[in-house]
């Protein structure tokens, strides 16, 4: 980042003809696109994947944490939607969507 700061801090400082042209200027866009995309686009789209996989892959017995921080064992996988054992007699529906975070033993197992 320190190099694009002098290069572009050297652009701005440098009367028009020294530049060669207005080619500079669409070199150091089309550059700042090609930062942004490799580091904030692509690992975006990496998180939205895994995310993405780790819904599908849903079974019962799992131990999930919903969006609103709430956290559970798995008790029934449909379509869309799962139903939540949250407490020995309580079970909510929730849409698949909601659901951000596996806390298994098996999931802490692999991470360690």
């Amino acid at each position: 980042m320190k190099a694009l700061f002098i290069l572009l801090q050297d652009a701005a400082a440098a009367p028009q003809g020294a530049l060669g042209g207005g080619w500079t200027m669409w070199a150091m866009l089309i550059l700042i696109f090609v930062v942004m995309y490799v580091f904030m686009i692509r690992p975006q789209r990496k998180q939205q994947k895994e995310l993405q996989a780790f819904r599908n892959s849903l079974a019962k017995g799992d131990k999930v944490v919903t969006v609103g921080g709430i956290y559970g064992e798995i008790v029934e996988v449909g379509e869309k939607t799962v139903i939540i054992r949250v407490d020995k007699d309580v079970k909510i529906k929730v849409d698949k969507n909601g659901l951000v975070k596996d806390y298994s033993e098996s999931q802490t197992a692999q991470q360690q």
